[in-house]
């Protein structure tokens, strides 16, 4: 939408009288005791509980129930892209992001399980897979703010609309605590069976980003742009408090990341702040390196550079026979050389034990950087489900 204000317009002068905003107060009307009374109901009757978590946990501020609710239900859960670090990714029970490169064990748990609790979630097509074939034994349970998303793209058994803080705070006050040993140490024993796993003799994007999370101790706010980079990020980084992963998500906007890095380095200044981009990304924005410099803005730019638009060149290797069209990158554009024309410093990184001493070091300058790292064209993000497959058919092997 474009909306074009006349010159004329704003050129006048006109009066202008101080108004206080009106205050936004929660909607609780749809936390009826019969809904909370039903959803207990439900979670009292399940021996194999799933809670898959969306955006709407982290939106709400709801980390802090939504732990104490995990405890009560003894529960494994699993995230969205966007509810990364509503719970704590570092915990034994939780098994991992869902849908087309979520975990097996996640994929695998929402297949088997009796119950799913949806926590502030939309049934995104990456989360589903195949609808008709989605938590097939399992009655579903939506906590949601937007009634509109109650049965848009999955059928549920069963709703509570609303803050997602509120509900759980409801549901928390109504709820004795629950043991699920037997379901539990199954989904354990799946984490063991079915773990990430990736080339380890050579320097690739997963290694890039657990030397990311080891090096900062899983304290920095990480920021991405769109593509393989991007599910590298949100599979292979522990996120353990919410706002800490600044992704645009199902938007899939190139570019996104270096502008979300500055502003949650004004935002954030105690805090380390990675922009992580693939090299077609960097090209959409790389001009706010500039930006960062100018105002002396230290946010570390790391460019997982493969030479290709890498997730695009991922699914035409797999379904369209090959056919790399406008995918390729392999032109002379030295991002090094680049960031440093801009005032920045850089890094050229193309073995894996080169990777971390300069990450180490951008850290500690405490000045805008870039590392520019290598890797190779055909490295692929998985698992992966196919589009339109069931999370059924999650595969991590070509």
């Amino acid at each position: 939408m474009l909306v074009d204000i006349p010159k004329d317009v704003t050129a006048q002068t006109a009066e202008y009288t101080a108004k206080a905003p009106l205050k936004i107060t929660r909607d609780k009307s749809g936390i009826t005791p019969e809904a909370i009374g039903t959803a207990v109901d439900m979670i009292k009757k399940s021996r194999k509980p799933f809670v898959f978590v969306g955006g709407g946990a982290v939106i709400a501020g709801a980390s802090g129930e939504l732990d104490e609710f995990v405890a009560k239900i003894d529960a494994p859960v699993a995230d969205s892209l966007m509810g990364k670090g509503a719970y704590d990714g570092r915990r034994e029970n939780y098994t991992g992001m869902l849908g087309m490169h979520g975990t097996k064990t996640s994929n695998f748990g929402v297949m088997e399980c009796d119950l799913l609790i949806v926590v502030g979630a939309r049934f995104s097509d990456r989360v589903t897979g195949d609808t008709t074939k989605f938590a097939p034994n399992a009655k579903i349970l939506q906590l949601d703010v937007d009634p509109a998303e109650i049965n848009k793209n999955i059928r549920v058994d069963a709703c509570v609309i609303g803050d997602i803080k509120d509900i759980l705070r409801a549901l928390n006050a109504n709820l004795e605590t629950c043991r699920h040993e037997e379901w539990m140490e199954h989904i354990i024993k799946m984490k063991s069976e079915y773990p990430l796993k990736y080339a380890g003799d050579r320097l690739t994007g997963p290694f890039i980003v657990e030397k990311l999370y080891e090096v900062t101790n899983g304290d920095a706010v990480i920021t991405t742009e769109v593509g393989q980079h991007q599910m590298w990020t949100a599979q292979y980084y522990k996120y353990s408090k919410p706002r800490t992963l600044i992704t645009s998500g199902g938007l899939g906007t190139m570019g996104y990341g270096l502008g979300a890095a500055i502003g949650a380095k004004m935002g954030r200044k105690d805090k380390t702040v990675i922009n992580v981009a693939g090299d077609g990304c960097f090209r959409m924005n790389m001009n706010e390196l500039a930006t960062a410099v100018r105002h002396n803005i230290p946010v570390i730019e790391i460019v997982v550079n493969n030479h290709v638009l890498g997730m695009v060149r991922q699914w035409q290797t797999l379904y369209y026979g090959e056919r790399y069209s406008y995918t390729v990158l392999n032109d002379g554009v030295d991002y090094v050389k680049l960031a440093e024309a801009m005032g920045a410093k850089a890094f050229r990184v193309t073995r894996a034990e080169e990777f971390e001493p300069a990450l180490r070091e951008a850290v500690s300058l405490d000045i805008p950087c870039l590392i520019d790292c290598v890797i190779e064209k055909d490295d692929k993000v998985m698992p992966m489900v196919s589009p339109g497959a069931s999370l059924a058919d999650t595969f991590d092997d070509i």
